[in-house]
């Protein structure tokens, strides 16, 4: 069912090999060498296998089309060796009683073959080689082409047609010049989990001309749940492949790149370079500073996201132009300081719905539409649907704006303060304000009976009482009192401080409370 060839690939004997009076469908791909590769003149091209290993897995990956399409006859034949352009390198024939399971039994073999078969190629160029690469997309060296045919009592498969835009396009504010600029743009998409997954999803769909995916992590069965793009058999391979799999298939204008690793301060900055905006889709606080820092550096616009339960925040930084996450976060906070999906739990469309607003933002820069956020952090509720929006102003010290992050020490933010006790406070003098929602202060009561307890939103932007002119805000772990204690500040609350470190920071001093 699979095998190598050292000699040119007879399609005719390989499809007449498929014949079955009982099957009305047939499908088949082929792969031919093209002349060109990144913008580089191709003159031949080679391909070399590890053939133990690659044709168990070829067989084992055509057994799988068949049993999972219910398919009756497949085949696949890869050419090994010194090929020409124009040469076939690739063929994939399948026959089924009905067309529909032919062409998915065909598309999974191509698919599979590209990124789980031992392949290496060496593309020769006019001026040099490739060297030996892994083929990860052996059958993309290949112009494909496929085609099927069925018998003449079966309907006529429906005509393959381009990704239709009208309904976007139809937009005035998007028009056929917004398309235009979609289809040259570029993205990274940094996390393809519950963040990543709408976000990229939207923005191919979209024709963003290019998207670049990277993740070093392999799908869980955890994470199903609220990262829908993937399949329950998908489980143990890489998200980036498995998600560049599925945006070709929604979208094959798009141009997919995938970066199977995980960026730190050192492999950002060559990889950032080379797109127009970045999307920060992980749930890690040390790697979302690190893009903040080399985005800023390049001047390159981020669109951050996180999520807390069943709360998210959401940022969009432009260089030069808005504050950065530093502004927010001066001090580089621990990764597990604010419980992550695993620690605290999730419900499914909670990242979902802040991944879809990220893609938004995203479309709303690269169009430049009405209605971008700025200097801004947008807190979402997802169980009582509010929307809260908090000023977010560039600081003048920030290291993030022209320093490297780590030259200095790190300072102090004006708003923390820092307690013994809430007992304390108040003996000085403070109001004492618990800002966290309802079920939080009922699954862990505040560690003092006189402190006031006000949800941010209702603090900030509710009907509740204000807060008396010197006043200490707290929360969870000190994040969003701080925010709090900014817009406070701003509406001329002078003495308005967030509780360093929030309420853990008090855990073994008083009641101990958790995140």
């Amino acid at each position: 069912m699979f095998r190598f060839s050292t000699a040119p690939i007879d399609s005719s004997a390989l499809r007449a090999a498929l014949e079955d009076p009982a099957c009305g469908g047939h499908a088949c791909f082929e792969g031919w060498v093209r002349d060109h590769n990144e913008g580089r003149r191709v003159v031949r091209l080679e391909y070399e296998a590890f053939e133990p290993l690659a044709i168990k897995e070829g067989e084992r990956i055509v057994a799988e089309a068949i049993a999972r399409f219910g398919v009756e006859r497949a085949v696949c034949e890869h050419r090994i060796g010194a090929l020409a352009i124009g040469e076939t390198a690739v063929w994939v024939g399948v026959s089924a009683r009905h067309r529909h399971e032919a062409f998915q039994a065909c598309r999974y073999i191509i698919d599979e073959v590209k990124h789980r078969v031992p392949i290496w190629k060496k593309e020769h160029y006019e001026n040099g080689d490739s060297g030996w690469v892994n083929c990860e997309r052996c059958a993309g060296h290949a112009h494909g082409h496929e085609h099927e045919h069925e018998h003449a009592d079966a309907p006529a498969p429906a005509a393959a047609s381009a990704p239709d835009y009208s309904r976007q396009v139809a937009l005035k504010e998007v028009g056929a010049a917004g398309q235009a600029k979609l289809r040259h743009a570029s993205v990274l998409v940094v996390g393809c989990g519950g963040l990543g997954v709408p976000a990229m999803t939207y923005l191919a769909a979209a024709g963003v001309g290019r998207l670049g995916l990277a993740d070093a992590d392999r799908l869980e069965a955890s994470n199903l749940h609220r990262q829908p793009m993937y399949a329950l058999t998908d489980v143990g391979q890489l998200k980036v492949e498995l998600a560049a799999r599925r945006l070709r298939a929604l979208n094959p204008e798009v141009e997919v790149s995938v970066h199977p690793i995980r960026l730190d301060a050192l492999s950002a900055p060559e990889l950032i370079a080379h797109y127009d905006l970045v999307i920060d889709c992980t749930d890690s606080i040390a790697s979302k500073l690190a893009l903040n820092d080399v985005c800023v550096r390049l001047e390159k616009p981020i669109v951050f996201a996180s999520v807390y339960q069943y709360e998210g925040q959401l940022q969009v930084v432009r260089p030069g132009r808005s504050a950065c996450l530093r502004c927010v976060w001066p001090e580089t906070a621990r990764d597990g300081l604010v419980g992550n999906c695993v620690e605290a739990g999730v419900l499914g469309p909670v990242p979902g719905t802040l991944g879809t607003l990220q893609a938004l933002e995203a479309l709303k820069l690269l169009l430049d539409l009405p209605g971008q956020l700025g200097d801004e952090l947008v807190m979402v509720d997802l169980l009582t649907l509010s929307v809260t929006r908090v000023r977010a102003r560039r600081a003048s010290d920030c290291p993030g704006h022209g320093r490297v992050p780590g030259a200095s020490p790190a300072r102090a933010h004006a708003a923390d303060l820092e307690m013994d006790s809430l007992e304390a406070a108040l003996a000085a003098g403070y109001e004492v304000i618990d800002i966290r929602e309802s079920a939080e202060v009922a699954e862990q009561p505040t560690p003092c009976s006189r402190v006031r307890c006000v949800p941010m939103g209702e603090l900030l932007y509710g009907g509740a009482e204000p807060p008396a002119r010197r006043c200490l805000l707290v929360c969870a772990t000190g994040v969003r009192s701080r925010v709090a204690a900014e817009e406070l500040r701003a509406r001329g609350v002078a003495e308005a401080y967030s509780l360093r470190g929030g309420l853990r920071s008090l855990m073994g001093k008083t009641s101990a409370i958790t995140a």
